[in-house]
């Protein structure tokens, strides 16, 4: 019984540690390269996390949910009508060096210019 508590306790701190980033920087369209005028560059990062072999989710971070939530939401709350993706990264438990097979950490990172 004490180790099921032990384990559910580290879950839960884990998924404290489970966390969402967006930055912005407003720029003047003159100094970037874009095929519209850019309003901005943003960011969105999304770390999650997935325990026993990756079966179970505790906070997913997949690519859709950073691309069409976060990124394209703060793209248009900067007053950009649509975002041109400049990068997009995933890493999966599978593809960290460290793979705890109980605890599995997920990545996903996303960058784009916010366009009128």
């Amino acid at each position: 019984m004490k180790k099921t508590l032990v384990f559910l306790a580290a879950a839960f701190a884990l998924a404290l540690m489970a966390c969402t980033s967006v930055e912005a920087a407003k720029v003047n369209s003159a100094d970037i390269a874009a095929s519209s005028d850019a309003v901005a560059v943003v960011q969105a990062t999304k770390i999650g996390f997935s325990i026993i072999f990756s079966f179970v989710p505790i906070v997913e971070a997949c690519p859709d949910d950073v691309v069409n939530k976060l990124l394209v939401a703060e793209a248009k709350a900067l007053g950009g009508n649509k975002v041109e993706l400049v990068d997009m990264m995933a890493m999966h438990p599978n593809q960290f060096p460290v793979s705890l097979s109980l605890v599995n950490p997920a990545l996903v990172m996303a960058t784009g210019i916010a366009v009128k």
